[in-house]
């Protein structure tokens, strides 16, 4: 070998090897591989049958990680307690259940699960409706953006099943900056558009499902609302309107009901575009009645704490979640799996906000953190959210001295990389922290490389960033040592395509662990600078989310 090419090999070696240290930081150490190996197996394992709220499998979770955190020296969070009893409503829909639409000398049924998907928020066993349909666009009233799709009188939708399509309508020239531009604002999620919808009196709401403006295929809506779905239990006093129905249906299916109604839906979808949009009544009426087993149960959030060291802050408190449900026995697939496992989703999560807590515990006393950590694993996630938001509206800690928020759903098992992602950062006074740790390691920055998908407003951290908490969901990095730049984009289109809420969210003996321990060397370092700095982090005065928040001193 001659020098020349010897010396290329040896830089290059070199090089690679530096890449390696640079992604290596100051707490790496506190966290074991084999052992976040372990929990994701065990906690994925058919053995806790996908782990549903209120499962034995899923109740045997949370008991799992109860036992976990006592074993590591994590104290009861809640009053002596690990668990947070969270009041739910299951219903589950009979799959034969039809849609019957008739009108302008048209009838045809439609068939659940494969055409529509359909469940009741009324919480009982029963529902049967016969109400027109009413085209409303996007179903967005937004007075900030001088955007109603909700023209005309109130009685227009109150009684009426409402059709509409999913996400925000389109920036355009005159306007690229409408509704967050590319990124997803929350008037374009579903939980949105139903709780719109009940406020203006509707009976139901079909949403219009296609791959493209959900991020994934009519293969989850169809496996995520074929089983039981959840709400939180409403009680006499509860004032929250809800919906008769909530229906998705396929793209196929609209343009068949809507050429029932002699209406095009691609000339429909252009007009809902524009501020100017007026609903359409279809002239037809939709009849369906929807049977549902219902059960009605208690499934617990998990919270542990560890004090805080400093006499004037550990009375304030930063905030790990993790869900730890997943959709529990489903429809098989192609193989006849019918058990959704969730190991990424979440599975990973779980063992990470673990291992977080572990990592607290072995902390020198001189580097404790002054604030409290507390470390909330949620229920019915999948579901809504319903645990954090249960948390968010009746909290163990107080919100007003809740310093910031920290979430992980999902997980990195394929490598070291070079950046880190962190939603919501650019949110609030957490930039800086986050800006600086990866500093420290010689790491850059990646944002939502999917804002289209609204990522910010689907996991747990949402409903603490809606009371005012600063929040952050962890996400992995997109530049893997050693891979080339599409691996990572290529990794994201597979789990979304096949594997989603899907029994393929298995296990995978392949896996690795050292991109894991990676995140949380900077997950934990995030979170140690919010615990220490003078003040409560706040959003930005700019923020959608500063309204809401609690004053900050």
């Amino acid at each position: 070998m001659n020098k020349k090419l010897f010396s290329i090999l040896l830089l290059t070696l070199f090089s690679s090897t530096l890449n390696y240290a640079q992604t290596s930081g100051k707490y790496t150490s506190l966290f074991s591989e084999e052992k976040l190996k372990s929990t994701v197996k065990f906690l994925s394992d058919d053995g806790f049958e996908g782990r549903a709220p209120g499962s034995r499998g899923g109740e045997l979770a949370a008991k799992y990680i109860a036992n976990q955190l006592e074993m590591i020296g994590v104290k009861p969070g809640n009053n002596g307690s690990y668990f947070q009893p969270v009041s739910l409503v299951a219903v589950k829909a009979n799959p034969n259940t039809t849609l019957n639409i008739s009108g302008n000398n048209t009838s045809a049924s439609y068939k659940f699960a494969d055409e529509f998907v359909a469940f009741t928020g009324a919480q009982k066993e029963n529902v049967n409706l016969n109400a027109e349909l009413v085209y409303v666009g996007y179903g967005i009233d937004a007075p900030e953006q001088k955007w109603n799709d909700y023209k005309g009188d109130a009685a227009d939708y109150r009684g009426k099943i409402l059709v509409m399509m999913v996400n925000d309508p389109p920036a355009t020239a005159a306007e690229p900056n409408l509704f967050g531009a590319k990124a997803l604002t929350y008037y374009g999620r579903w939980t949105y558009k139903f709780e719109e919808a009940a406020r203006k009196g509707a009976a139901g709401v079909i949403l219009i499902h296609t791959t493209e403006s959900a991020g994934y295929g009519w293969n989850v809506v169809r496996t995520s609302n074929g089983s039981w779905r959840f709400d939180i239990a409403q009680t006499p006093e509860s004032k929250t309107p809800f919906l008769q129905m909530r229906s998705w249906m396929t793209e196929d299916t609209a343009r068949k009901v809507f050429a029932q109604a002699g209406k095009n839906l691609d000339q429909l979808r252009e007009a809902a575009k524009s501020r100017n949009f007026q609903p359409v009544k279809l002239g037809l009426t939709a009849k369906i009645d929807i049977g549902s087993e219902l059960k009605r149960l208690d499934s617990n959030n998990v919270v542990g704490v560890w004090q805080g060291s400093d006499s004037n802050l550990k009375d304030e408190y930063v905030v790990y979640t993790a869900h730890w449900d997943h959709l529990g026995v489903g429809a098989p697939n192609e193989k006849g799996d019918s058990i959704y496992n969730g190991a990424l989703d979440n599975a990973s999560g779980i063992a990470q906000v673990l291992a977080l807590a572990e990592a607290f515990t072995k902390l020198p006393a001189r580097e404790q953190p002054k604030r409290s950590q507390v470390f909330l694993f949620t229920t019915a996630e999948e579901q809504g959210l319903l645990g954090a938001e249960w948390y968010a509206e009746k909290p163990v800690f107080p919100l007003t001295k809740t310093a910031a928020n920290i979430n992980i759903d999902g997980g990195n098992f394929y490598g070291l990389t070079t950046n880190y992602g962190a939603l919501g950062s650019e949110r609030s006074s957490l930039e800086p922290f986050v800006n600086d740790v990866l500093k420290e390691r010689n790491m850059t920055y990646v944002p939502d490389a999917h804002p289209e998908q609204g990522s910010f407003f689907r996991s747990d951290h949402f409903p603490f960033a809606k009371m005012g908490v600063p929040a952050l969901s962890i996400r992995n990095g997109d530049e893997y040592v050693g891979k080339t730049k599409d691996f990572s984009e290529k990794l994201f289109s597979e789990f979304n395509q096949k594997h989603y809420h899907q029994p393929s969210d298995e296990f995978r003996d392949e896996w690795r662990f050292d991109g894991m321990t990676q995140m949380l060397d900077i997950s934990l370092a995030i979170g140690l600078k919010a615990s220490n700095a003078p003040k409560l982090p706040a959003y930005k005065p700019s923020d959608e989310f500063a309204r809401a928040q609690p004053d900050r001193k």
